[in-house]
């Protein structure tokens, strides 16, 4: 099949100004609320986008593990790419896709790094094997051969066989997105898809449309 002839029709729902919460982290918990009853596969699943201090840019797949009106948390190696690049420059986006609910969230703001005992709470909160993942993998460096990281591991079951709790990492922790844009996305028919946006101001949130 020729590539360009996929594609589908968007026609399962709507979306107005007036469906919408007027607060976006509420109607955000909505529609995740909606993605979690419609058992999708990985809800909290989010690409993540971020740039150098040249401006090139990243993206990846990375799991939302928490979200209020603070931001959008995530955890990860500090000297993962991904980690380099917020270091240079603190801004993010977020995408959440929903196909099945014919759906996607655009979320864009400052990041900032969690507190250690945040990171340490959610830390420990892993599976063991989880917590050992991140203290073998040097993320996002060159590794000759995949034996490196199982080596790695291997030492470290033995080195903390007798420790029941792993310490933090100091390189591993979270960050939370400090939303300032919210895009609300439903398909249609046509491609005219609904488009809402919020943008926050001194005052609140401010709500419009944008074209397909």
């Amino acid at each position: 099949m020729n590539i360009a002839d996929l594609r589908r029709t968007y026609a399962l729902e709507s979306l107005s100004a007036q469906d919408v919460a007027s607060d976006p982290v509420v109607q955000f918990e909505r529609w995740f609320n909606e993605a979690l009853h419609a058992q999708l596969y990985e809800p909290n699943a989010m690409t993540l986008a971020t740039a150098d201090a040249s401006g090139r840019p990243s993206a990846r797949t990375v799991l939302l593990k928490g979200f209020d009106a603070h931001g959008f948390v995530f955890y990860t190696n500090y000297n993962s790419r991904k980690g380099q690049d917020l270091s240079a420059n603190p801004y993010a986006s977020l995408l959440f896709w929903w196909g099945e609910l014919e759906r996607q969230v655009r979320i864009e703001g400052l990041v900032e790094k969690v507190s250690e005992a945040e990171s340490e709470a959610y830390f420990q909160s892993r599976p063991r094997d989880s917590q050992l993942g991140a203290w073998a993998s040097p993320q996002s460096r060159t590794i000759p051969e995949r034996e490196v990281i199982e080596s790695n591991m291997a030492a470290l079951q033995t080195k903390y066989a007798d420790q029941p709790v792993l310490p933090l990492p100091p390189h591993w922790g979270g960050y939370r997105v400090l939303p300032d844009v919210f895009e609300f996305w439903q398909g249609r028919e046509s491609r005219l898809h609904d488009r809402i946006r919020y943008t926050r101001d001194e005052e609140g949130w401010v709500l419009d449309r944008l074209a397909p």
